[in-house]
């Protein structure tokens, strides 16, 4: 009997002896799950987990990882500013079907009324609200790649360049953490101007002026009347908005970062500077 018991005893640490373990703490963690705080210790909208190595990223940036580390990040940069790049092409698509639609229409008979065409241009104008939007979104992922262009990898291909940023790595730290936008809404609006819309409302106006000129039966500014609204007073909100759009669009600025026809260098007048 007392073998029987015996043995009931050599069988323990397969049994209680673990529990006896656990108790006193000797279970073979050494404690290490004392210093982490329990599963659903912290609960509600305010709970933070901290990290274990609140320096996880320490030495990313940093000798023979460095490159590797940027490359990763200029690419996913590129990746983004890309993928914007391919809506605002989709608006102005969209506003250039929108105008071929409405011209088609407007030309088709005479009876068709003229201020369809001024209904084209309000569309465009949406078109163009949409698109600065976007652009105002594109200039960020833009701002992020030119700032590792001219910061890492020109200095990289030619050591005598100096950084064109000293502080490049702060600004970008702090635009990962707090993304802002480098653009007002009006200099977008001048930008999109530029370079898509005004043509599209310059030849809007001048289809406008064909059609209630060439095609009307009736002489301006009576030919431009819609309604009960005269002719005179139409084609004065229409010629006080298209001033507004050129001055819009030309007025002096200074670009940043902006591909200009009129910067346009040749390799060798860069070399030289």
């Amino acid at each position: 009997m007392s073998r029987d018991t015996t043995d009931g005893h050599d069988g323990a640490p397969d049994g209680s002896g673990g529990t006896d373990r656990s108790d006193d703490g000797s279970d073979g963690h050494d404690g290490a799950d004392a210093s982490r705080p329990a599963a659903g210790a912290e609960e509600g909208p305010d709970a933070r987990v901290v990290p274990d190595d609140p320096w996880v990223a320490e030495g990313m940036f940093e000798g023979e990882s460095a490159g590797s580390a940027l490359a990763h990040l200029y690419r996913g940069e590129i990746h983004r500013m890309k993928s914007w790049r391919e809506r605002l092409d989709r608006t102005t698509n969209w506003a250039v079907v929108v105008m071929a639609a409405v011209l088609t229409w407007a030309f088709s008979s005479e009876t068709n009324p003229h201020y369809i065409i001024l209904v084209g241009m309000a569309a465009v104008s949406a078109f163009l609200v949409i698109e600065a939007r976007r652009y105002r979104g594109y200039d960020i992922w833009r701002t992020r790649v030119r700032l590792l262009q001219e910061n890492v990898f020109a200095v990289a291909l030619d050591r005598d360049r100096g950084l064109a940023d000293p502080e490049w790595r702060e600004k970008l730290s702090i635009d990962y953490v707090r993304p802002t936008m480098k653009l007002t809404f009006e200099e977008a609006v001048a930008h999109r101007l530029r370079r898509v819309y005004l043509p599209l409302f310059l030849l809007l106006l001048v289809a406008w002026l064909v059609r209630i000129t060439a095609f009307s039966t009736r002489a301006w500014p009576a030919s431009a009347a819609i309604g009960r609204i005269p002719g005179l007073a139409v084609s004065s909100g229409v010629a006080v908005v298209t001033l507004l759009v050129i001055f819009v669009t030309v007025r002096p600025r200074t670009w940043k970062g902006e591909l200009l026809e009129e910067d346009a260098e040749s390799w060798d007048r860069h070399r030289e500077v």
